[in-house]
């Protein structure tokens, strides 16, 4: 997309330059009021040639063959590019929207769920939650402060104070599920949303590999709690610039997201 631009804004430049050139010669070679050179110098390049005016001088008429022969090409050359970039904007909307699409499916499906229980294991989480109980008046300064917290902030899980057998039940329950988004060609362009994916799977594998999730040396409960911290600080940032994409679009997402924000603990479905 960039660069389409930047080979449009050359071309732009370039027709400028003959559109100048053409005005300033008709007027100087032929005699042409400013309207008229304009008018006869676009009417030209756009291959239009109506031929209510023509030039009358030979310096005239090589001017023409000049404006034809160069101007014509930059002026499709314009076009080109313009289209070009409108349908590339397009293209990255539809990009944009199947992306959020897996996004809301992961959130609706898992996502909140499993934040939710990893905020179980947080230790200091009231300090985070403070700054993530979106409300549907929250102005872009608001966004903004609570990014910066969720950049700033510590993410330190403690295995002891949550369940790590359900934890480990969830994600063996949500497997397939989890699979089918990681296998999605379309994620493969969200990075951050594919680091997330991989570092799930990386964990459900970690309590695969173990017997039982109770009386570990505390060096591996120690590993464990790097990798759900490691899933923690990823689900936190997608979770926040999901529903800020909401507030955006989907108004009617956003109110049912705000609903259920594991970060409320007073949070629930029901209107009252």
């Amino acid at each position: 997309m960039d660069a389409l631009r930047f080979r449009l804004k050359i071309f732009i430049f370039i027709f400028l330059l003959i559109l100048a050139a053409g005005i300033i010669g008709f007027m100087y070679i032929e005699g042409l009021g400013f309207i008229d050179a304009l008018y006869f110098t676009i009417v030209t390049i756009a291959t239009v040639g109506y031929g209510d005016i023509h030039p009358v001088t030979y310096s005239g008429k090589v001017l023409t063959l000049i404006l034809i022969i160069c101007g014509v090409g930059t002026f499709l050359g314009v076009v080109a590019n313009a289209t070009d970039i409108l349908l590339s904007k397009r293209e990255e909307n539809i990009r944009l929207q199947k992306i959020n699409m897996a996004l809301s499916l992961f959130f609706s499906e898992a996502g909140t769920q499993l934040l939710k229980m990893m905020t179980a294991f947080d230790p200091a989480v009231e300090s985070l939650s403070k700054k993530l109980i979106v409300t549907n008046q929250w102005d872009q300064a608001m966004y903004k402060s609570a990014h910066k917290h969720i950049n700033d902030y510590t993410y330190k899980i403690d295995t002891h104070k949550g369940d790590l057998s359900e934890l480990s039940g969830f994600l063996k329950e949500k497997e397939i599920f989890l699979l089918t988004l990681l296998t999605n060609p379309i994620l493969i362009e969200h990075e951050a949303f594919t680091d997330l994916l991989r570092a799930i799977f990386h964990l459900r594998e970690e309590f695969e590999h173990r017997n039982e999730l109770h009386n570990l040396p505390d060096n591996d409960y120690h590993h464990l709690s790097g990798d759900i911290n490691r899933v923690y600080g990823l689900l936190v940032q997608e979770w926040f610039a999901y529903i800020r994409y909401l507030k955006e679009k989907y108004p009617y997402l956003f109110s049912l997201a705000v609903r259920v924000n594991p970060f409320n603990p007073d949070a629930s479905v029901v209107f009252k």
